[in-house]
């Protein structure tokens, strides 16, 4: 039998490409190819180990006739079409904890480089000037940090803050009020981390709900002279707004290493002497590129070998025994995850997931796994299966999992019950004939399918309402592909769950929500 074939189409250090050496894969280093090279060599291999530079968008993984399992060495994968991947069947991994350190120690260097004006006393310096009282600096010493990301990198960045005697506050929705504590950092709401920092950090991926996060209107609410460092992500500031306020003078200074556009070859940002560039070197030393290179060559060889699956964005980690009994529970339990993740809009302090009937006596984990992933995701866009309980422990978020064996009405019922600072809100779903279906939302049964785009309307059990949410939706040109009802009595608390073709806008939305008897609407998508 012949070994499966890797392709190394990133620069991986000596010791990473050894992994696949004395593990018996057979590979080929070809890094720097095109996109056409690419789509040409790339039907020969089993895998393939990547970093930021080989491009995987859906022309190439068409041609991924062989292709098992795409492998990131580092954390993001915006290089990686994953949708396309996921319906060829090929798994895709990342290493999402292995720059963290590195990451966070260039956001204190860019930080400390503000403050100094370290890069433009330098080359005036180099270039002959003695300009000492040109480059008066300010002391971080005493000073506000404000974080926009409190997660594993933005955790680090914290500590080290801390260790210079800042001051910390930070935004995170996902940050209970225990785990900011334990960080020795204040939770604010975004409105007052403006309003009080002094220095911003971004340490938060990008996402719809995260991209200008930091626009002209919430740049125009910081503190006069403000500091802004963004080694996260480009997009999640507006640049061209940034830019505009440090020639006016309310920024005092921005240091950035990743941008809208990569690779920046210009951007508004560039040519002021008030702003630090770096291109991406988040993760560019060689304890991290060593630690990450290292895992992906071991996580590849596992899964091509055995079939294990580590790290996985698309893929839950399960066995080959188990995986014909799980994989609609996963589903469901993703599913239902993902339903309730986009019902929260404030903090999360406890998820608790229970498994009646006959599931309760399946392996759990990967369900429980899922389903946090689905909660999670809409703000954390990179979260995986593997990578949601460490990511949930890390914001002080207590998961828990009951088992009863008994299930009143269904064969197996699952529900997931989220705890905000606000209450408990719960939602339960069923596998009917093998597809994930929900029955319960807030207390009340019903019996519908998912859909890709669906609308959720709680209101009071009105005559006429659904009549009038259906000619508004035909007037907007929005198709109903299923109508689902719930209530608990005449007049009192219903809801609606509609699967449409096209997702609402936020004007419909509005339109919805000024409806006589309606409490709240959203769009969701699955």
């Amino acid at each position: 039998m012949n070994a499966p074939r890797v392709l190394i189409a990133d620069k991986l250090s000596p010791a990473a490409v050894d992994i696949f050496k004395n593990r018996g894969l057979a590979f080929d280093i070809k890094v720097g190819l095109s996109k056409d090279e690419l789509i040409a060599v790339i039907g020969d291999y089993d895998g393939i180990a990547i970093r930021s530079g080989a491009k995987l968008d859906k022309d190439v993984i068409a041609a991924a006739h062989k292709l098992r399992v795409i492998a990131r060495a580092g954390i993001g994968v915006d290089n990686v079409d994953i949708p396309a991947a996921t319906a060829k069947g090929i798994v895709v991994m990342n290493t999402p904890f292995g720059n963290s350190i590195t990451t966070a120690e260039h956001a204190i260097a860019m930080m400390f480089a503000l403050a100094r004006q370290i890069p433009a006393a330098d080359a005036s310096t180099q270039a002959g000037k003695w300009e000492k009282n040109r480059f008066m600096g300010v002391e971080l010493y005493a000073k506000t940090l404000g974080l926009i990301g409190a997660g594993n990198i933005g955790g680090i960045v914290a500590d080290r803050a801390l260790g210079l005697k800042m001051k910390v506050v930070a935004y995170d929705p996902f940050l209970s009020p225990e785990r900011a504590v334990e960080m020795g950092v204040e939770k604010v709401e975004l409105e007052d981390l403006l309003a009080r920092a002094d220095v911003i950090t971004l340490h938060t991926p990008l996402t719809d709900k995260t991209r200008n996060i930091l626009s002209a209107e919430a740049l125009a609410k910081t503190k006069k002279g403000v500091l802004i460092v963004n080694c996260a992500r480009g997009g999640l500031v507006d640049e061209a707004a940034l830019r505009k306020l440090l020639d006016e003078g309310h920024v005092g200074g921005a240091a950035f290493d990743v941008f809208t556009v990569e690779p920046a070859k210009e951007n508004p940002l560039f040519g002021s002497d008030k702003v630090v560039a770096t291109p991406h070197l988040g993760a560019s030393t060689s304890e991290a590129q060593e630690n990450v290179a290292l895992q992906v060559a071991e996580q590849v060889s596992d899964y091509l070998l055995t079939g294990a699956v580590t790290n996985a964005l698309n893929s839950p980690s399960i066995t080959a025994e188990e995986a014909p009994k799980l994989k609609p529970f996963v589903a469901l339990a993703e599913k239902i995850g993902a339903f309730a993740g986009q019902m929260v809009d404030f903090g999360i302090k406890a998820i608790d997931i229970a498994f009646e009937g006959e599931v309760s006596n399946l392996n759990v984990k990967p369900m429980t796994s899922a389903a946090l992933a689905g909660v999670l995701k809409p703000m954390l866009a990179e979260i995986n299966m593997v990578s949601a309980p460490a990511v949930a422990k890390e914001r002080g978020i207590t998961v828990s999992e009951s088992r009863q064996e008994v299930s009143p009405t269904y064969d197996s019922l699952m529900r997931v019950t989220i705890t905000t600072e606000k209450g408990k809100r719960a939602f339960a779903g069923t596998v009917i004939a093998g597809a994930p279906r929900i029955v319960e939302v807030k207390g009340m049964e019903l019996d519908a399918a998912f859909s890709p785009a669906m609308l959720y309307i709680n209101n009071l059990d009105k005559p006429g309402f659904i009549g009038a949410l259906g000619m508004m939706l035909g007037e907007a040109g929005v198709n109903i592909a299923t109508f689902n009802l719930g209530r608990l009595a005449a007049d009192e608390d219903a809801i609606a769950l509609v699967g449409v073709d096209q997702a609402p806008s936020a004007d419909l939305l509005a339109k919805i929500e000024a409806l006589p008897h309606v409490k709240e609407s959203r769009a969701l998508t699955f």
